[in-house]
């Protein structure tokens, strides 16, 4: 029976790190998307000779470009700095504690 519920946890837990993915792709997605659509329209309402690299023309892709690089940071770097059983260790520790803490 033990296994049977370690294997949902296991289940739960890909279930929740591939719903972090793609939302990080769809989010990817779009600002690609986006950002192409946003360029193309700069580009037709520039004058004739006027040069498309001015600073507000990159405005949206910065600002949301920091928005995107935040939300890759919480999708990979949990994995990548804490270890990829941090979470798990870290809910057996506080399970542990509490469990010790109602017994004193």
């Amino acid at each position: 029976m033990e296994t049977n519920s370690n294997d949902e946890i296991k289940y739960q837990e890909v279930v929740k790190r591939v719903k972090k993915l793609k939302g990080f792709y769809s989010h990817l997605a779009v600002y690609i998307v986006v950002n192409i659509m946003i360029v193309i329209l700069n580009i037709q309402d520039l004058e004739p000779g006027e040069s498309y690299f001015r600073k507000e023309n990159f405005f949206t892709a910065f600002f949301w470009g920091l928005g995107l690089l935040a939300h890759a940071l919480s999708t990979f770097v949990p994995t990548w700095f804490l270890g990829n059983n941090w979470e798990e260790r870290k809910i057996q520790e506080l399970m542990e504690k509490d469990k010790n803490e109602k017994w004193e």
